[in-house]
């Protein structure tokens, strides 16, 4: 009998030449565990999907509620379900008023896609602006939009009519025209290695499309629901977009999404063609369910309120010589190194020594550092002293 790595490796599509390969068993708070017993710390959330760890009590006790009601029903928009409109509640009582129509689908990149599709349906453009480095998904459209030609090249042709601007150039905003549909932002890019968009820099952008007419979507779907120490990245500024993406997090665990702009702009979608968008499990009771018990922990535990304390242990105890700064926001942070070679070594002896982190896909010298927002003080401890062991035993 095959054993579930040789499964692994003959029958699951790769999605590189290298995976982790690490086999887990089960995982319970900040910590996975492999077959043999061995605890790691997860110091990457999932890629900061597991924001209240695994298996939280909260979100488990919705998931088996749920699951004696029903499961999935009919696609998303037809019914009426009480798990999306508890949410939707719930959700936009902490949105500014702008933003009270709410889509919801399965993934990040879909909800990318409706943005774009609901840009260009309300505003009768077709030109879209993005910036170099931003990552919005892997979907064609999504794709189109994310600013990495490496990552893009072999699958051409993806959209036309699409722009991009280096972030934090005011000069720059002047590439945004009347022909602009609209402009995507990630408030902090994630995959170029946690770069922010300075407040300045977002506020000359808000203007630059009421000028134009162009929608302004800020893609929050890595920085959301709190990992950043406030609920929302934007929250950080006084700049509120018109489209807001919302994904990984959102669902406490399970496949959940959504783009969330006012009602006169999603309603657009609804005619001319009807059902202009569609999706099959968008608004999964399940996931919904999840996402409600998550984010009602967020708003009533006080969740967020340590979080930039966390950050400062995280940047008190993580330094060394082969360290050349710390990026980022609340516990969403990028430990750069001197090179990839570097950071790889580092990341592969901690990984031996029981702590998970990773890379960024376009910033391959700079390790990830985005643990579930629950981890206690002494866990964050823990976590340094690993890593600067992995540092010393590679006599860096």
């Amino acid at each position: 009998m095959l054993s579930n790595r040789q499964l692994f490796a003959q029958y699951l599509a790769p999605v590189s030449p290298t995976p982790v390969g690490l086999e887990i068993e089960r995982a319970e708070g900040i910590y996975l565990f492999s077959p043999d017993g061995k605890k790691y710390i997860d110091l990457i959330s999932g890629i900061s999907v597991s924001n209240l760890g695994h298996g939280h009590p909260a979100i488990k006790k919705a998931i088996a509620e749920q699951t004696e009601r029903n499961l999935h029903l009919m696609v998303y928009g037809e019914f009426v379900q009480s798990p999306q409109t508890a949410l939707a509640k719930e959700l936009i009582d902490v949105l500014p008023d702008q933003l009270h129509s709410i889509y919801f689908v399965s993934s990040g990149a879909e909800a990318t896609e409706g943005a774009l599709k609901l840009a260009k349906r309300f505003t009768g453009k077709h030109e879209i602006v993005s910036f170099h480095n931003a990552y919005h998904g892997s979907t064609h459209g999504a794709l189109s939009v994310t600013g990495n030609e490496a990552l893009k090249n072999a699958f051409r042709p993806l959209l036309p009519g699409v722009a991009f601007l280096e972030l934090n150039n005011l000069i720059e905003l002047r590439r945004i025209n009347d022909k602009t549909a609209c402009v995507i932002i990630e408030p902090i890019q994630g995959e170029a290695g946690v770069i922010e968009a300075d407040a300045k820099f977002l506020k000359a952008l808000r203007k630059r499309c009421d000028e134009t007419g162009a929608l302004l979507i800020f893609d929050e779907i890595q920085t959301g629901m709190g990992r950043t120490g406030k609920l929302f990245a934007y929250q950080h500024t006084e700049v509120k977009p018109d489209i807001l993406l919302l994904g990984k997090a959102f669902g406490g665990g399970l496949p959940l999404a959504a783009f969330i702009s006012s009602k006169d702009i999603m309603s657009t979608l609804s005619h001319s063609p009807a059902l202009g968008h569609i999706t099959t499990f968008g608004g999964h009771p399940l996931s919904c369910a999840a996402a409600l018990a998550a984010l009602k922990y967020i708003k009533e535990e006080q969740v967020l309120s340590p979080i930039e304390e966390k950050e400062k242990l995280f940047r008190k105890h993580l330094i060394h010589a082969a360290i050349k700064g710390i990026r980022g926001k609340g516990l969403f942070l990028a430990l750069q190194f001197e090179n990839a070679e570097i950071n790889f070594a580092v990341i592969k002896k901690c990984l031996e020594l029981g702590l998970l982190t990773d890379w960024f896909l376009f910033n391959d010298s700079a390790m990830r550092i985005a643990p579930p927002l629950i981890i206690t003080k002494e866990q964050i401890m823990e976590s340094c002293e690993i890593i600067i062991k992995a540092i010393n035993k590679l006599k860096l």
